[in-house]
């Protein structure tokens, strides 16, 4: 007894396709917002983490900003010569030099954070405090399963 070939599920129906579409609406929503006060989502994010961690790497920016550590370079540098963040000319130990926000790079910073956390709120307009809660109880468990080392080789197979 041979069997049929399973028919696919829609596309619009698989969790990957969803979070690639939440992910680039996201997006396209950020970049929009940010635009008239001169940042891009990548350099928001990374303005973000400076402030979360002053001194931060290049290669630690690049990892919290999900982009290549010669993106994260060139954005660090137009960055710096804006005037939002000022980086050592010499490392203390090491190659890395550390990065921190300037004052006006706070101001920026905080107005930016305005404008993220409406669209964040419109994202989320829909759902109760609990759906919401779930929703990222969800996904904190979706990414501990793709980043969980003992399941990073089952693509292997």
């Amino acid at each position: 007894m041979s069997q049929e070939p399973q028919t696919p599920a829609a596309l619009e129906a698989m969790i990957g396709y969803q979070l690639k579409h939440l992910q680039s609406a996201l997006r396209s929503q950020m970049d929009e917002a940010l635009r008239p006060i001169g940042l891009s989502t990548p350099q928001y994010a990374c303005l973000e983490l400076l402030r979360r961690e002053p001194g931060a790497s290049n290669s630690e920016l690049a990892r919290g900003a999900f982009v290549t550590r010669q993106t994260m370079n060139t954005l660090l540098r137009g960055l710096q010569e804006r005037g939002l963040v000022t980086r050592a000319t010499k490392a203390e130990t090491g190659r890395a030099l550390p990065t921190t926000l300037t004052d006006e790079g706070g101001k920026t910073l905080d107005q930016a954070v305005e404008r993220v956390e409406r669209i964040s709120a419109l994202m989320v307009s829909t759902l109760d405090a609990e759906l919401k809660s779930h929703l990222g109880e969800a996904l904190d468990l979706c990414i501990g399963a793709l980043e969980n080392e003992d399941t990073k080789s089952t693509h292997e197979i």
